[in-house]
């Protein structure tokens, strides 16, 4: 998100636990809005989600208070203003950690401390040169209330710091930061602290607006796109950001620091010049994130684990500047109900029964695009290959109705998983036939 986040009186983000993957999603949620439910609501709201921890951008007292003994883990902020006192007094530090985290902690489960938001790519010469030292007298405040390993220290980045992320494998910080980027990485891994990062495919679509860069961007089946410096297939466009980010800490020998996606999300309205905004496009990016999450997958260069990411935004924000999707990032809406489903509650929003399958009429080579999709996020392909079980009659039609239906039943038998590019239907006749039997 924008520098204007900065101006947020008390931001969330949560992130969703989802215990059977051990995978994590999160959302944020803000305040620049004068119609938002009292924190003890969002509260038991997220308390009927598998909502698992929360971020808050600040550390506001009430909020803290509302979510003692609730179970979830807490990231609190201290703003960019306080970054300066915090640099230069480490008393200052001492205070703010006696003001913002004793009082709560443990009842309040808080686990991360970030310090500034995009502060590197402010454009502010001073904050940046005293990012580091800031962060630096938080953890020793920490370490002296014996919080230190308890409570991690970071701060959030927007993408903005790479000067090059195209292929991702090309991945490089800009180097008018090296020094406070050196400073800050060393840091983070003497401490074991993540880096966290604000991708947003949303604006990448926005500069490149094609149907097959929308595909790109929402997960949605595609021919992907090769990365010319390793050869590896991308998907998607988050993917390729987070990786992006891996190959820049890698090239600084700091490829053991944990990733964390601070911030991302898709607006589900804007104004009528803005290109990309819909309650679809929301539903799709924001229902196949969390798909994509929790199947384990991961990315190219970081296979078979999940980065923990958060959402924006919990709720919309009516008082937000900027174009009109600025105050449309929102999953929920201020009387609590869903803006649109992507399967966060704890009953389980799944269909009881029924098979995804193709739309007729639909060609060839959407349904091996399809195919191919399915087939790389980790499901198991092997039924319509030579030999297997669902392989005749090979045609491509027939196998695209297996793998999309397998990957509905895999990743739950939710609407935007059984949607690929608006190709699929549910169906309740059971397509199973001889020895090929449809999971349902």
């Amino acid at each position: 998100m924008s520098s204007s986040i900065l101006l947020f009186l008390s931001l969330f983000a949560i992130l969703l636990f989802f215990a059977e993957s051990q995978s994590f999603v999160g959302v944020n949620y803000g305040q620049i809005a004068d119609n938002l439910p009292p924190p003890d609501a969002t509260v038991k709201l997220l308390q009927s989600t598998t909502i698992g921890k929360v971020r808050i951008y600040g550390a506001d007292p009430t909020t803290l208070k509302a979510f003692a003994n609730s179970g979830m883990g807490i990231v609190i902020g201290a703003a960019n203003g306080d970054i300066p006192s915090l640099a230069s007094d480490p008393n200052a530090a001492t205070q703010w950690i006696n003001s913002n985290v004793l009082p709560y902690y443990p009842a309040s489960n808080i686990t991360l401390i970030t310090v500034g938001n995009e502060v590197l790519t402010s454009g502010d010469q001073g904050l940046v040169s005293q990012l580091v030292p800031a962060i630096r007298n938080v953890q020793s405040a920490l370490s002296s209330a014996s919080l230190g390993g308890r409570v991690k220290v970071s701060t959030v980045h927007s993408m903005a710091v790479l000067i090059q992320s195209d292929p991702p494998s090309s991945g490089s910080f800009n180097p008018a930061l090296q020094q406070t980027m050196n400073q800050l990485l060393a840091f983070l891994r003497d401490n074991k602290s993540p880096f966290m990062i604000n991708p947003y495919p949303y604006f990448a679509y926005q500069t490149d607006p094609r149907p097959e860069t929308l595909a790109f961007c929402l997960f949605q089946p595609n021919s992907g796109r090769v990365d010319s410096g390793n050869g590896k297939l991308y998907t998607n466009m988050f993917d390729a950001q987070v990786d992006a980010v891996h190959s820049a800490l890698s090239a600084k020998r700091y490829e053991d620091i944990e990733i964390v996606v601070a911030e991302t999300g898709w607006p589900s309205r804007g104004d009528s010049n803005e290109v990309g905004p819909s309650v679809e496009n929301a539903s799709a990016y924001n229902g196949n994130l969390i798909t994509h999450l929790r199947s384990l997958v991961g990315t190219p260069l970081i296979p078979g684990k999940s980065v923990d990411t958060y959402i924006f935004a919990l709720y919309d924000e009516d008082l937000k500047s900027g174009p009109g999707s600025e105050r449309a990032f929102g999953l929920f809406k201020p009387d609590l109900s869903m803006s649109y489903d992507v399967g966060l509650a704890k009953s389980t929003h799944q269909t009881p029964a029924g098979w995804c399958i193709p739309k007729a009429g639909v060609s060839d080579t959407q349904l091996q695009s399809n195919i191919d999709y399915a087939c790389g996020q980790g499901i198991d392909c092997g039924p319509i290959k030579p030999g297997g079980a669902c392989f005749e009659p090979n045609t491509v039609a027939s196998h695209a109705a297996f793998v999309m239906n397998l990957y509905y039943q895999t990743f739950g038998r939710n609407q935007w998983n059984c949607d690929f590019s608006q190709t699929a239907t549910l169906t309740s006749q059971n397509p199973s036939y001889n020895a090929c039997i449809y999971t349902g």
